[in-house]
C-alpha cells in the first residue's frame, strides 16, 4: 500500500520573519535552532538543542553574557507582551547575566530580570521574575510577578501572587550554588567551528574539571537543594539549628508506624546547616517506602522539644512529603503550647501559627477530627471548612477530648499541601493562660492570668524570640497591687542565657513565683546599658483594667524586622510592614490604644526631630495597616516608626522603628 504524504501548509506568523539579529562575541551551537525576530548579544552562550522560536510571538532579546543551556524550549504567545528594560515590548524578554538551565520552557508573555537563574526542567508562562532570583529545579510560574532577590525552592508550583510575595529571600548559598551551575556551562568558544575541534574541546574540558575543583574547595552550602525536603522542614531545621537545638531523625515501616513503634536514625552531629540537610536527604533514600520524622532535640535536658513526619510511604520521589507537625507535648517545655481553657486538651501553637500561614497563602482550610481510637487506626472523620480562627475556636470547643487537625488544600491542583495536629487529649495537660483559640491566632492574650499560672503566652513567646533575635537581653520584674500603683517594681532572678528554651524557662519560673503578682518583662540593650522594652506578661487574678505597661525606645538596634512575610519593595519606591508590625498592631489595638506614626529623614533621625505622618483615626486593623503603608510609600529612603498612644492618661506606650532606608 503507497503511503501518501500531504505537506501541511505553513502558519501565517511563519512568512516574511524577520533574521536573527546575533552579536559577533555571542556563540550559538550549531545543533540551537533560532527562528524569527531574535536579538542575542555579547558573550550569550546557547548551547546545543536550544530551541528558540519567534515566529508567533515576538520579539526575543537575551541580555548581554547570559546562558541558555541545553534542549532549552523558548517560544511565545502573539497576543502577549511585556515591557522590557529598555521601555520596549517584547514577548520575552531575558536579561543580563542570566543562566536558564537544562530542559527549561520559557514561554511568553516572560520576563526574567538580570542575573537570575533559573533552574532544569522549570517553567514560566506569563509570569516576571525579578532581577537575582533563583528559581530551582521542577519549579511552575504561571500568571505571578515574583519580587527581585525571591528564591523559589524546588518543586514549587507558583500561581497566585501571594505566594511569590511569601517566598524567601535569597542567602550567599544560594548564589554559590547559582554560580557553581552556571560555570558548568561557561564554555564560550570564539565560532562554531572551532568548538568542534579537538584541542578546543580539550581547553574546554580542562576550564570545566578546573571550575568544579575550584568549585568544591570552596565548599558552598546550599540549604534547599534537596529535592524531598519541602521549605518548611528546611525552615524547621533553620529554627532548631539557631536554637541549639541536636537534629535526628527516626524511621518505620507501616506496621511499625501503627504500634508506634520508631527505630532511630541517629543524631546528627554538625551544626552546619548544609550537612545537616544533606544527612536528612541521605536518610530519606536510604529509607524510601518508609515514614520518617525529624527529631529537635534540647541535648542539655536530653528531651526531644519537636517531632515532624518529613516522609510517607506514599509520597513519590523527588516531590517533598506533606509536612505533619507532631510536637512532643510530655517532655516539649509548656510554654509550646496554648490551653483551649477546658482543662482536658490543649492547641498546639505552632500547628496554630501553621493554620494562620495557610489562611495567608490563600489556601483552602478544611479540619479532621478523630478520638483516640480512630487516631490509632488513622481514621479521622472530615469537619467543616474553615476560613477563620473564630471557626477553628468553635470546632476544637466542640472536640475537646478528640485530636483535631487542619489541612490546607491548593484549590487549582486539587491536592493538600499540609496536614497539621492543632489539638491533642491529655489526661494531665500542663497548667497554662486561659486563652482562646482565636486570641491566639491574632497575637492577643487574656487580660487575667490564673493565680495558678506559669505559662507564657503566645505574644510572650514571639516577643522573646524577636528579642534574643537582635542580640538583646532579657529581663524581668515583679510587683503587688500596692507597689504596681507606685511603680515600685522589684527584680527577679537575672537571665544570663540567651538561648530562648533556657530563656522561657527562667520566665516561667519568675511567673510561678510571684502568682497574683503583676510581672513583666524587661528587653535591654547590652552595648547602651539601657531598657528598650517593657510588657506585662502576668496580672493578678482580680481582672485589673490598667493598660498594659509597655514603653519602647527605639534605637537602631532595637527594631530591626526580618522580612517575614511582607510584601517585596519595589526598587524602593513602595514598603510594606512585616509579620511582627501587623502582630503589634493588633496587640495595641486589642488594648484599645491609638495607632500614630513618625517620620524622619538620616539628618534628622539622628536628632531625633520626628515629623508626624497623617493622623489614624480608625481603630479598624485593614484601615490601620493601610494608613501605616500608606506611610510607609510616601517616606521611602527614610525612618518610619510606629507608635502606640493611652488615648486616657494620653501619652506614648510604645515607639518602634518600622522602616529603615
Amino acid at each position: 500500500m503507497v503511503a501518501r504524504k500531504i505537506e501541511a501548509p505553513p502558519p501565517p506568523w511563519s512568512k516574511n520573519l524577520a533574521e536573527p539579529t546575533i552579536d559577533q562575541k555571542a556563540y550559538v551551537h550549531s545543533f540551537a535552532n533560532l527562528i524569527g525576530d531574535i536579538s542575542v548579544g555579547a558573550d550569550v552562550v546557547i548551547a546545543p538543542g536550544a530551541s528558540l522560536r519567534a515566529d508567533e510571538g515576538m520579539p526575543f532579546a537575551i541580555g548581554v553574557a547570559s546562558q541558555i543551556q541545553d534542549s532549552v524550549m523558548i517560544r511565545g504567545l502573539a497576543p502577549g507582551r511585556v515591557v522590557g528594560d529598555n521601555g520596549s515590548d517584547y514577548s520575552v524578554w531575558i536579561g543580563k547575566n542570566v543562566c536558564v538551565g537544562h530542559l527549561s520552557l520559557i514561554h511568553g508573555p516572560a520576563y526574567i530580570g538580570d542575573r537570575t537563574f533559573i533552574g532544569f526542567r522549570s517553567t514560566l508562562f506569563n509570569a516576571r521574575v525579578g532581577k537575582d532570583c533563583i528559581v530551582m529545579m521542577h519549579v511552575l510560574i504561571q500568571d505571578v510577578e515574583i519580587p527581585p532577590g525571591k528564591y523559589v525552592p524546588s518543586g514549587a508550583v507558583i500561581t497566585h501572587q501571594q505566594q511569590a510575595d511569601h517566598l524567601p529571600d535569597v542567602t550567599d548559598s544560594d548564589r554559590e550554588l547559582a554560580r557553581h551551575l552556571m560555570q558548568m556551562g561557561d564554555i564560550q568558544p570564539q565560532k562554531a567551528q572551532d568548538a568542534e575541534k579537538p584541542p578546543k574541546l580539550k581547553l574546554a574540558r580542562q576550564k570545566l574539571e578546573r571550575s568544579i575543583e575550584v568549585t568544591n574547595q570552596a565548599d558552598y552550602t546550599n540549604p534547599v537543594t534537596n529535592m524531598r525536603l519541602s521549605p518548611e522542614i528546611v525552615h524547621q531545621v533553620r529554627s532548631l539549628l539557631a536554637q541549639g537545638y541536636a537534629i535526628g531523625a527516626e524511621h518505620a515501616d507501616q506496621r511499625h508506624f501503627r504500634t508506634k513503634s520508631w527505630k532511630s536514625c541517629g543524631l546528627i552531629e554538625s551544626q552546619r546547616e548544609s550537612q545537616v540537610l544533606s544527612q536528612l536527604e541521605a536518610w530519606l533514600q536510604d529509607y524510601e517506602g518508609e515514614y520518617v520524622r525529624l527529631l529537635g532535640v534540647d541535648s542539655q535536658v536530653k528531651r526531644r522539644v519537636t517531632e515532624v513526619v518529613i516522609q510517607r510511604p506514599g509520597d513519590t520521589p523527588g516531590v517533598p512529603s506533606r509536612v505533619t507537625a507532631t510536637p512532643h507535648y510530655q517532655e516539649a517545655p509548656a510554654s509550646h503550647s496554648l490551653s483551649n481553657g477546658n482543662g482536658k486538651s490543649h492547641a498546639d501553637g505552632d500547628g496554630i501559627a501553621q493554620f494562620q500561614a495557610l489562611l495567608r497563602q490563600g489556601y483552602k482550610v478544611s479540619t479532621e477530627f478523630a478520638s483516640e481510637r480512630r487516631f490509632k487506626t488513622n481514621s479521622w472523620l472530615t469537619g467543616p471548612t474553615i476560613s477563620s480562627a473564630r471557626e477553628l475556636d468553635g470546632i476544637l470547643a466542640e472536640h475537646a477530648t478528640e485530636y483535631v487537625r487542619v489541612l490546607g488544600i491548593d484549590a487549582n491542583a486539587k491536592r493538600r499541601v499540609a496536614e497539621i495536629i492543632v489539638q491533642r487529649p491529655t489526661e494531665n495537660a500542663p497548667p497554662s493562660r486561659s486563652s482562646s483559640v482565636s486570641s491566639s491566632v491574632s497575637s492577643n492574650y487574656s487580660s487575667s492570668v490564673s493565680a495558678n499560672s506559669a505559662g507564657l503566652s503566645a505574644e510572650a513567646i514571639a516577643q522573646v524570640r524577636s528579642l534574643l533575635s537582635q542580640g538583646l537581653k532579657i529581663g524581668t520584674e515583679h510587683a503587688d497591687k500596692r507597689r504596681f500603683r507606685t511603680k515600685s517594681w522589684r527584680t527577679c532572678s537575672p537571665i544570663d542565657s540567651n538561648r530562648e528554651s533556657e530563656v522561657i524557662r527562667h520566665l516561667e519560673a519568675c511567673l510561678a513565683e510571684h502568682p497574683g503578682e503583676y510581672v513583666r518583662l524587661i528587653g535591654i540593650d547590652p552595648h547602651a546599658k539601657r531598657r528598650i522594652l517593657e510588657t506585662i506578661i502576668q496580672r493578678p487574678e482580680d481582672g485589673a483594667t490598667v493598660k498594659r505597661a509597655t514603653t519602647t525606645e527605639a534605637t537602631p538596634a532595637t527594631t530591626r524586622y526580618g522580612n517575614g512575610y511582607s510584601n517585596y519593595s519595589n526598587g524602593g519606591s513602595q514598603s510594606s510592614l512585616d509579620a511582627e508590625a501587623i502582630a503589634q498592631v493588633r496587640s495595641l489595638l486589642s488594648q484599645g490604644l491609638k495607632i500614630g506614626t513618625e517620620h524622619a529623614d538620616k539628618r534628622r533621625f539622628r536628632t531625633k526631630s520626628w515629623r508626624t505622618c497623617s493622623p489614624i483615626d480608625s481603630n479598624r486593623e485593614s484601615e490601620v495597616i493601610r494608613h501605616l503603608e500608606a506611610c510607609l510609600a510616601e517616606h521611602p529612603g527614610e525612618y518610619v516608626r510606629l507608635i502606640g498612644i493611652d488615648p486616657d492618661a494620653k501619652r506614648r506606650v510604645l515607639e518602634t522603628i518600622i522602616q529603615r532606608p
